[in-house]
């Protein structure tokens, strides 16, 4: 027999899966009921939420009456969606023609290196995500790195320990 003590974290539980269906539901009523909307709704349900969850998708899939199997395919198409929930801080590292002639590629190897993951990927303490991303618009500054959108520039794999502990609680991580 549960205990009241669990029988209120289920209640609990429950409640926060209602509120988030119930906020899906408000997205999707905010487009119009057809196919054409689903990357706009998607891009919202990603902005509430942060990412687009197992849960998303398959709630998603039964009230725009679309598959979740071709949910996933037009979404995994554009780069701008994620399935995983985002790290504490986002590090963006640009790639664009500037950054990359000055080094962008080793400094994405570097952080990944130090972070233990690849671009796309969120540190298992959840306290880094890593995009690589295009560009960022900061040419005359290349390299750059990008930390929850305040911009590092003239990047070196030297810098990055310096960098990386402004924003990290973990310990060792500049003699990583």
């Amino acid at each position: 027999m549960l205990n009241r003590a669990k029988l209120l974290l289920w209640a609990q539980m429950i409640r926060k899966v209602e509120e988030r269906l119930s906020r899906i539901k408000d997205i999707v009523e905010r487009h119009p009921a057809n196919r054409g909307s689903l990357i706009p709704v998607l891009q919202d349900i990603q902005e509430d939420f942060g990412y687009l969850s197992e849960e998303a998708v398959e709630e998603l899939a039964r009230l725009m009456g679309i598959s979740a199997n071709e949910m996933y395919g037009v979404a995994t198409f554009y780069t701008q969606f994620r399935f995983s929930p985002p790290g504490r801080h986002r590090i963006q590292s640009c790639q664009g023609t500037a950054c990359h002639v000055r080094g962008g590629q080793q400094i994405l190897k570097e952080l990944e290196r130090r972070l233990g993951i690849t671009a796309g990927q969120t540190t298992a303490d959840g306290q880094f995500d890593l995009q690589r991303v295009a560009c960022l618009g900061c040419c005359a500054l290349a390299p750059v790195v990008a930390v929850d959108g305040k911009v590092y520039a003239r990047m070196s794999a030297k810098k990055i320990p310096s960098v990386l502990s402004q924003y990290d609680d973990r310990k060792g991580m500049e003699n990583a």
